[in-house]
């Protein structure tokens, strides 16, 4: 296995190859891989295993009866997927969990993710960490999905992430398609509406960046 991708995942972050190996050869896990479109993890199946990313990326998507599907999120390499369904009182997958690229996870089960956390503290802190993080991106998701307007969506997403790095230049995340699909948007709709932002000198759209130039008139965008 290449710890080198544990070493930097969320999970394991702090924690030397050498400790890293010694606690998984104590700990029952295994390898599963996936083909693109394949599902890890169903919507209401029984959460009892989570995963960490090796190769590939994963996405939330969350079906309804009429035939819509919100994209809840995108997982790359080196994160987790599942632990909060694991632990919560229902223990079940709220989302469907699909692999969009052929896919390497590791996969732990609930009692042997509790077997590593009580092993190491710094992954314990890795994990709570973690599941802190979620329930906030969560948050700020829901709030995203409260704007109608593709442009409020675009500008809500800027100003995030320009108030979280301190940076007015900000990463597209992995592609326009990606970025436009997580928004539940079309790309060719959300391409438009940042190159109008780009017309009326807000920012400057040159994928995969972002620069905001006027913070204050982005801001003004979220209220129309």
């Amino acid at each position: 296995m290449d710890y080198s991708v544990l070493e930097k995942s969320t999970l394991f972050s702090g924690v030397p190859a050498k400790e890293l190996r010694d606690d998984l050869e104590a700990v029952p896990h295994h390898i599963q891989c996936y083909d693109k479109g394949e599902t890890v993890f169903h919507l209401m199946g029984d959460a009892n295993r989570i995963g960490v990313i090796l190769e590939g990326r994963v996405q939330a998507q969350k079906p309804f009866p009429n035939g819509s599907q919100v994209n809840v999120s995108v997982r790359n390499p080196g994160e987790m997927i599942g632990p909060a369904a694991v632990f919560s009182k229902s223990q079940k997958y709220p989302c469907d969990v699909v692999s969009l690229e052929p896919s390497t996870i590791i996969v732990f089960r609930r009692e042997d993710i509790l077997l590593l956390l009580q092993k190491d503290l710094r992954i314990m802190k890795n994990f709570m960490t973690e599941l802190a993080t979620a329930t906030y991106m969560l948050q700020q998701r829901l709030e995203l999905l409260s704007y109608s307007g593709i442009a409020q969506k675009a500008a809500f997403y800027l100003l995030i992430q320009a108030r979280q790095s301190g940076k007015n230049v900000i990463r597209i995340p992995d592609s326009v398609s990606n970025w436009a699909m997580v928004m539940n948007v079309s790309r060719s709709s959300l391409h438009r509406e940042l190159k109008k932002l780009e017309s009326d000198g807000i920012i400057t759209y040159d994928p995969p960046t972002i620069e905001i130039h006027d913070t204050e008139t982005l801001q003004n965008v979220l209220s129309k």
